[in-house]
């Protein structure tokens, strides 16, 4: 797919995208933790598309009992394509790599998702190249590498390694594509995207011979049934929400913020012991996050041009001049 020009999406965000941004964060948060529960003890295909299929069948409840519109035409295909990539493609590799890999250093290559992001928009030509954007992510990155870096005693295959990194790259290329999609009800896109990434999950699973188990501990069902309702349902209900309203790489800074919720519940859960590090670490993650996702910076005025404040400074280039006028109330 292409793109003539980059879309302009708001560059303040308002108080309800930055209710579903938190919501996001908090979601997903828990969901390293569940995840890594549920495939201790069901294999990682069947664990995923069960997750999925049967939020996919509550999702189309809703849709049904609230009279919502079904996506048809292109935001259907869109949809289904939304969850061959995010659904079927990145979760099922990421179950599989986290059955090797710990959920600290998941975490880890989960924060490359806004640079992966920041490259893909430019790539597909959604959005234009701006080095605070680069900036904000490399300090956030590096904020999140030492939050995470006690985590990394254990000796992980080099095949789990580049499973998550392949996942990761396609949670970064689902957003994108999303951004494609026309507009549509969240929970109905969501439900089509959950059902097809699902079935496919489901097939996989058959194909390759796991087990098709119930769970047996109580911790396992536990976890199954956060993971349908407030890691799948919750989770991207709230971000394709935010995804309508914002950037794709403004969004992907979720990813960023996860740890810092991870953490702290694993603490609380597995007794595991938040350092210092942990804290610094913290602080440089939310100062990235603030300078390439918040930060606006407000150009200095010129007797050279006439235009009204422009932000990004990047997009000024292509207004046009407008009639000098008082400014009467800021833009948003």
């Amino acid at each position: 797919m292409t793109q003539a020009t980059p879309s302009v999406a708001p560059v303040q965000p308002d108080r309800l995208t930055l209710l579903a941004f938190t919501g996001v964060v908090l979601f997903g948060g828990l969901n390293a933790i569940a995840v890594k529960q549920s495939v201790l003890e069901l294999d990682p295909f069947w664990s995923a598309g069960l997750r999925f299929f049967v939020a996919a069948l509550l999702l189309f409840a809703l849709v049904a009992v609230s009279g919502r519109a079904l996506p048809r035409g292109r935001s259907f295909g869109g949809a289904v394509l939304y969850g061959l990539v995010a659904f079927t493609a990145s979760f099922g590799l990421a179950y599989s790599a986290l059955r090797e890999v710990p959920a600290g250093t998941a975490i880890v290559f989960l924060a490359l998702v806004p640079l992966l992001t920041f490259g893909l928009a430019i790539v597909h030509r959604q959005e234009r190249f701006h080095v605070q954007g680069l900036l904000g992510a490399l300090i956030a990155l590096a904020g999140v590498a030492i939050v995470v870096v006690d985590q990394l005693g254990a000796a992980v295959p080099i095949v789990s390694i580049l499973l998550m990194l392949a996942a990761t790259l396609f949670i970064a290329e689902s957003g994108i594509i999303l951004k494609w999609v026309p507009r549509s009800d969240p929970f109905a896109t969501n439900g089509v995207a959950m059902l097809a990434g699902g079935m496919v999950l489901v097939a996989i699973s058959l194909a390759g011979g796991e087990r098709w188990t119930l769970p047996n501990a109580s911790g396992t069902w536990l976890a199954m049934g956060y993971l349908v309702i407030g890691g799948s349902i919750g989770l991207f209900g709230l971000y394709l929400f935010g995804l309508r309203r914002w950037t794709a790489s403004a969004m992907s800074y979720v990813t960023l913020l996860m740890p810092l919720v991870t953490v702290p519940v694993a603490a609380v859960l597995l007794a595991e012991e938040v350092s210092p590090t942990f804290l610094a670490g913290s602080a440089i993650a939310l100062a990235g996050v603030y300078v390439g996702a918040f930060l606006r910076i407000r150009p200095r005025r010129s007797s050279a041009t006439s235009l009204p404040e422009c932000l990004p400074v990047a997009e000024c280039a292509d207004a046009e001049p407008a009639p000098a006028r008082p400014a009467i109330g800021r833009a948003s």
